[in-house]
């Protein structure tokens, strides 16, 4: 016998219907875009998105595809209203009957419209839609008025789907009458929009069958054969080839419910559960699957509230203070919101938490507005819908536990996709896909994700008992028998009132605030505990990018505990203490020791996450807009916090965090413990599970599938990925230099958008063979915690310190060099007054011979005494190893020439070094200084709108081992040629020149000098 649920021909027809429409739109748009967007009125870029006639049915290969997918979709849509008409017919009322006919005619002339294009008969095409759009009144309205008494939540969604739909007609009208009647350029796109929002809605009626459609069964056998059930289901004898399994016409589904209940041949439980123990097979897939969308939409969730920070940060940097914009950050204190009984109520249902699930995803579409302000404002509205959701979920204790371990593994899935992609969430609005995302496909996947999502029949969430407290709502899955089974998940078991000081709901909601916090800080980017602990070469500890693997394998450790028999040991004091001197033994340790002690911290923090996720829902059953509400507040408050430890010479009252990591991460671990407070003063020692046992051992099961797929997969990718290409020198025949300062503005360009790969196609066509990159410390949550040398090392080939980390509390300073680095030495600059000054001196075996870089990033105007003494102690470094060959790629902020105290004076004279160029009088920021090397060429390339200051590039031949540099006289060294009078390798390439190439290359031109400038060789010179 085959037999099939009918929920999976609604489940069918939604995902083909939608593959049809989705596919044909981005064929079109990728191979067509102009020619699709373009009408009788007007063109790109009045017209900027194209109807769905345009779309589905005026070019190869979308057509073909379309037609393909929507033939596909006939065969369940015709099953949809025959199943329709089964369910709900009856023998007093041919309304049923009625209802189907509309069905059938309704889906033919669907077929009409999309097989007869616009293009093909015009008139044909729109009679058909008219026809259809008509035919959805008495479809639409008959769905709702026959829907099941019972089902209130599908007449619900019905009764809004419809609304929506009827209420787009309106400006589609509109629109349309602009566009026909008055010729206004750009009205046709905004029909089309109103167009495909009534595809959409849709769509999204015919899936909510799937509900209605879990209490019927389509089952397929041989009519001789005899057909014995398991007791958990009937002994049933079947006498005909086909049946479907539903109430029969004179009976209402409370009548079926209430006559398989007093069935005597098998047990007492609820039809649902009758129809899930018949399912078998297919039910275990649809419930893997389901379990697979929820990681999923965790993983959006961690996307889309990670992405807050970078895309607010974007104009605290240009102003170099506040902004106003950092009001955005406290959009995730949106569960306030739920303080209101009515904004509780209706969120708290299955549709209301659909809803939020689709306003948050919507926040991943930013990726394609091109404004910041407008890309912050709509990352800020879906971090508002996701908190929310967030608190909901949270709050419903029954499941609390499982979201809590849900919510851990979205986040290794988004520090894995970090891993993958170099340090960059490919789903973030601030990357697109010349920025290294992924973001298609990713909407692509959480379409998909919500669309389970949406039609699996869950719990409600928090909802209003009679007694007026936050209950489990009375829809959820076997309340009743899962207190049956497990008396310890029955909260109102295990749950003393909150009379006392330590049951009282703050503590719970400072606990998971700082568990928030800390999991942002710590574990979103699997290479922040590397760069906590890294010094330098010889490397003596992880490697940034190479161990991050690590990271996750002990992420994944801490769920394992929290979803084992062995989890009450998350409650016990000894773990919190565990926890602390983890902390505070990372934040004073470096390389594997410290670096050890972050593995730990990482396994602390992931197996507290579905355990103050509990705390918190039986502690906030009472309030839970307070309880959430505060922790968000908490969040943010260690957000400031955290920013304040580094920002402190932009920020009011900076000086009261700086450089106080410290007591930021005490208070972090405080918090935490404070949330276990509540636990410890109720059990001492354990808090008893509240997943049913027959969900605990299927879900955890899956939960440590995962798991290992995910960390196979981490180290999979490091293996793979990090075969980075040997850094090669680009001119060793001619023992040629080449080096390179930018200030890279924290990897955020003018539009907002990551720009690791801008900056790479840069530096590859410079050819550099050191560069310095300068504001990139940004393992912070303001930044995204990412790594700004990954892509250039990975793509390029270069030896990579990454600086001083993020402990160190600077704006970062990183070297990258084609030559193997020997050693390096990380030095925190004097800076009484201001921002903590970065630099990094390095021994490079160059054709071996050591040569010496340093990078620094020194104060800014503001603080002479800092850049006076910053300078002087630059100064010592690069005297101390005279006279070996050195160069200077820094942040200087002086003028040239400028005597003593200003920093130029000191780094030339005190330090023993040549300016690259003396008359090269308008720079003020970034300086290029050498000794022991031949200086041939210098270079100042505009910056486009990657950052806010230029590349300045320097080429240097070293002299042959044993052959001192000739010291010759300034008029010597200053003998400027043209450039073919040096071998064509010591050329710049041509591409930049803004004369021969108006507006260069990328917006790169050379700037100031117009082309670069070339010295003379010594005529004595050996090279």
């Amino acid at each position: 016998m085959f037999q099939l649920p009918a929920a999976y021909i609604s489940k069918a027809h939604t995902t083909l219907a939608s593959a049809a429409f989705l596919s044909a739109l981005l064929i079109a748009s990728r191979l067509h875009y102009r020619k699709i967007v373009k009408n009788e009125v007007a063109g790109y870029p009045d017209e900027w998105w194209p109807s769905v006639s345009a779309t589905i049915g005026d070019w190869y290969p979308e057509r073909s595809v379309f037609q393909i997918l929507i033939a596909l979709t006939a065969g369940p849509r015709f099953a949809l209203v025959f199943c329709w008409w089964f369910l709900t017919r009856s023998t007093t009322s041919n309304l049923p009957t009625i209802v189907a006919i509309c069905g059938l005619v309704r889906s033919v002339t669907c077929g009409g419209w999309v097989y007869i294009t616009s293009s093909d008969d015009h008139d044909a095409h729109d009679v058909l839609m008219v026809s259809y759009m008509v035919l959805n009144l008495p479809w639409m309205i008959g769905c709702i008025i026959c829907t099941p008494a019972e089902n209130n939540l599908t007449r619900r969604q019905r009764k809004i789907t419809a609304s929506l739909f009827f209420l787009a007609i309106v400006p589609m009208v509109y629109f349309f009458v602009q566009h026909k009647v008055h010729l206004v350029p750009g009205a046709y796109t905004r029909y089309s929009f109103c167009e495909w929002f009534l595809i959409m809605t849709d769509v999204w009626f015919d899936s909510i069958t799937a509900n209605d459609f879990s209490v019927l069964e389509i089952s397929v056998y041989r009519p001789s054969t005899e057909v014995v059930l398991s007791k958990r289901s009937s002994v049933m004898e079947h006498t005909q080839p086909l049946s479907l399994e539903s109430p029969p016409p004179q009976s209402s589904h409370a009548d079926l419910k209430t006559q398989v209940s007093s069935d005597s041949t098998r047990p007492h439980m609820s039809l649902r559960n009758a129809f899930r123990v018949r399912l078998g097979a297919p039910q275990s897939l649809q419930h893997i699957c389901s379990f697979l969308a929820d990681v999923y939409l965790a993983y959006m969730w961690w996307s889309i509230f990670t992405a807050l920070g970078p895309s607010l940060f974007y104009f605290s940097v240009w102003q170099l203070s506040f902004s106003g914009q950092e009001v955005s950050l406290f959009a995730t204190v949106s569960p306030i919101l739920l303080g209101m009984t009515s904004v509780r109520t209706s969120l708290s249902t299955h549709s209301g938490r659909t809803w939020l699930q689709i306003l948050s995803v919507l926040g991943l579409v930013a990726y394609k507005i091109e404004h910041p302000l407008l890309r912050l404002l709509a990352v800020t509205c879906a971090n508002v819908s996701g908190s929310l959701l967030r608190a909901i979920e949270w709050g419903n204790q029954q499941e609390a536990e499982k979201h809590g371990i849900i919510l851990a593994l979205g986040l290794v899935v988004s520090s894995l996709s970090k891993l993958v992609n170099h340090t960059v969430n490919p789903v973030w609005p601030i990357v697109d896909g010349q920025s290294g995302g992924w973001n298609k496909i990713g909407i692509l996947l959480a379409v998909l994700a919500v669309q389970d999502y949406a039609t699996r029949d869950l719990p409600d969430g928090i909802s209003r008992g009679q007694n007026g407290l936050t209950t489990p709502s009375e829809n959820d899955v076997d309340s009743s028998s899962m207190a049956t089974e497990n008396p310890a998940a029955n909260p109102s078991d295990s749950v003393v009132p909150n009379t006392g000081l330590f049951e009282h709901w703050a503590w719970a909601s400072v606990g998971l605030g700082g568990l928030i916090f800390s999991v942002h800080c710590f574990l979103t980017d699997s290479g922040t505990l590397v760069a906590y602990s890294w010094t330098g070469y010889p490397i003596t500890g992880p490697f940034p990018g190479l161990h991050g693997y690590l990271t996750l394998m002990a992420m994944a450790l801490g769920i394992s505990i929290s979803n084992s028999t062995v989890k009450a040991v998350v409650c016990h004091p000894i773990w919190m203490i565990f926890g602390a001197l983890s902390s505070y033994l990372m934040y004073q340790w470096r390389d594997w020791p410290g670096y050890i002690a972050g593995l730990c911290l990482s396994v602390f923090l992931t197996s507290l996450i579905p355990v103050i996720i509990r705390i918190a829902s039986l502690n906030g059953k009472h309030s839970p807009g307070k309880v959430y509400c505060t922790a968000w507040l908490f969040v943010c408050f260690l957000d400031f916090a955290n920013v304040w430890t580094v920002a402190y010479a932009f920020v009011p009252a900076g000086w009261v965090l700086r450089e106080r990591t410290d007591i930021v991460l005490t208070i972090q671990m405080v918090s935490l413990g404070m949330g276990l407070v509540p636990e410890w003063w109720r059990s001492s020692l354990t808090i008893p599970s509240i997943l049913p046992s027959t969900l605990k051992s299927t879900f955890g099961s899956e939960v440590r599938r995962l798991l290992a797929l995910l960390v196979s997969v981490s180290f999979l990718a490091t293996t793979t990925l990090f075969s980075t290409p040997t850094p090669r020198p680009h001119h060793a025949d001619q023992r040629l230099i080449t080096a390179g300062i930018w200030t890279v503005h924290f990897g955020i360009d003018d539009a907002g958008r990551e720009s690791q790969y801008r900056m790479r196609d840069l530096i590859k066509d410079m050819q550099l063979d050191i560069v310095g990159l300068l504001e990139t410390d940004l393992h912070r949550f303001v930044f995204g915690n990412r790594d700004l040398t990954r892509v250039i090392s990975e793509d390029l080939g270069y030896y990579v310190d990454i600086g001083p980390g993020p402990n160190s509390h600077t704006w970062g300073a990183a070297l990258l060099s084609k030559f193997p680095i020997l050693s390096s030495t990380h030095h925190l600059l004097p800076s009484p007054h201001g921002e903590l000054a970065p630099a990094i001196s390095a021994v490079l075996d160059v054709w071996g011979q050591n040569v010496t870089a340093v990078v620094s990033h020194n104060g800014q105007e503001e603080d002479a005494l800092d850049r006076e003494l910053q300078s002087t102690e630059l100064a010592r470094i690069m005297a101390s190893i005279y006279p070996d060959p050195a160069i200077f790629l820094g942040y200087v902020v002086s003028q040239p020439l400028a005597a003593r105290p200003n920093p130029y004076e000191i780094l030339v004279t005190d330090g023993r070094m040549h300016d690259i160029d003396e008359e090269d009088w308008d720079r003020w920021c970034e300086y290029i200084l050498y000794r022991g090397l031949y200086r041939v060429s210098y270079a100042r390339v505009s910056r486009s709108t990657i950052t806010d200051t230029e590349l300045q590039v320097g080429k240097f031949v070293l002299p042959k081992l044993g052959h001192p540099v000739i010291e010759a006289p300034r008029e010597e060294r200053y003998l400027r040629i043209f450039r073919e009078d040096l071998p064509s390798s010591m050329w710049f390439p041509d591409e930049y020149l803004d004369k021969a190439n108006p507006g260069g290359k990328r917006g790169h031109f050379y700037h100031v000098h117009q082309w670069p400038l070339y010295y003379r060789l010594p005529d004595n010179a050996v090279v």
